[in-house]
């Protein structure tokens, strides 16, 4: 029935304040502490996400609550306690320092006020609250960059859900754009490679490149999910630009969970494969992830590691996702500036000085018409 809904406003909010584009950068999340206590209810969130698990709910929900968040958690808090730093968790720490990098960019370049904030799809910061403090500080034109470089459904797809969930409630919505993947990006794909050569340079090269993407159900590729085309494409991409074969450089898929089959050639299995073929030097990249985590620095750079020296091979050396490396921070800059077009901020032709007049005159306008209210 109209207006029988509640719309969301904002406490103390100011009419006159000056408009500006907002930069959301979203990632996955991350426990607050490596504790089983700590990772109990994000885990509950992530996986209770009907787009990361597509199951019936009912059934779901208590195998969820009823097995895994008995058991999980523990095992999870163990591994986060291997990867835990002084500063706490490194998605975190990471991804707040690539948002630093991304702000200073952007201010640079654009003629017009910008503020880039970082929110987590799951655990804290989160997408409604950083929306929120963006609409007080004035952020009228909202960009939402998921840092996922390939589109899956269970990742971008359940960042759009948490952005929508969160507008469709605000009394006065911002213009709203959102980047759905970047996994053909020139600028990606020559940060990647820049990466990779960096790395070789350093440690020397490996007899293999094993490009290991994030899994999910083989059933979601059939489902029309493109994320395992856009995870090719990245991988072709990447070994035209370092100049290498696909044999040189394969790819394959890490983290899955459960009994039904999931993309593939799965990482754990390949690595194995590669020790037991009489390989003793391997790299791996993970061009799926935009910051070091627990999946790139548990999973591949010490349990990949083990198993490859277990099935015979010596040494797996993992090449570090771009974080805030400057390659990586003008990439997302131009994707931004590029999705930012039409829009006066990013104009060549925006005058601050004329907008500081048009934005004075506006505040008296606005205090006039609320003493007449």
């Amino acid at each position: 029935m109209p207006g029988s809904t509640n719309y969301t406003g904002l406490a103390g909010y100011s009419h006159d304040i000056p408009p500006r584009i907002g930069v959301l950068l979203v990632n996955l999340g991350t426990p607050e502490a490596p504790t089983a206590a700590a990772v109990r209810p994000y885990l509950a969130q992530f996986l209770g996400d009907p787009r990361v698990i597509e199951y019936p709910r009912l059934l779901w929900l208590a195998i969820l609550h009823g097995v895994i968040l008995r058991v999980r958690p523990k095992r999870s808090a163990h591994a986060y306690a291997r990867i835990w730093t002084a500063e706490g968790s490194p998605l975190r720490t990471g991804s707040e320092a690539l948002a630093a990098a991304l702000q200073a960019e952007l201010s640079a370049r654009a003629p017009g006020p910008v503020r880039v904030a970082l929110a987590m799809r799951y655990g804290k910061p989160d997408v409604a609250g950083r929306i929120a403090e963006l609409q007080r500080d004035g952020v009228r034109r909202l960009i939402v960059l998921p840092l996922y470089p390939q589109y899956s459904g269970t990742s971008t797809g359940s960042v759009f859900d948490a952005v929508a969930d969160t507008v469709k409630g605000l009394r006065w919505p911002p213009e709203l754009r959102q980047i759905n993947d970047y996994h053909a990006e020139p600028g990606y794909i020559a940060a990647l490679a820049a990466s990779v050569r960096a790395h070789w340079a350093t440690h020397g090269r490996g007899e293999k490149l094993l490009m290991s993407f994030h899994g999910i159900p083989e059933r979601y590729l059939r489902a029309g999910d493109p994320y395992f085309c856009q995870c090719h494409a990245t991988a072709r991409l990447l070994r035209e630009a370092l100049g290498v074969t696909e044999d040189e450089a394969p790819i394959s898929f890490q983290s899955r969970v459960g009994r039904e089959r999931w993309l593939h050639p799965y990482t754990d299995e390949t690595v194995k494969a590669f020790g037991k073929q009489g390989l003793k030097r391997i790299d791996v990249i993970s061009p799926g992830f935009a910051v070091d985590c627990l999946e790139t620095l548990e999973e591949i750079a010490m349990q990949n590691a083990e198993f490859f020296r277990e099935a015979g091979g010596e040494t797996l050396s993992y090449v570090p996702c771009l974080n805030a490396a400057p390659a990586h921070v003008a990439a997302l800059a131009d994707l931004v500036w590029r999705h930012g077009q039409g829009w006066p901020e990013f104009s060549a032709d925006f005058d601050p000085a004329a907008a500081a007049v048009r934005q004075a005159a506006a505040r008296e306008r606005a205090r006039a018409v609320r003493s007449d209210a």
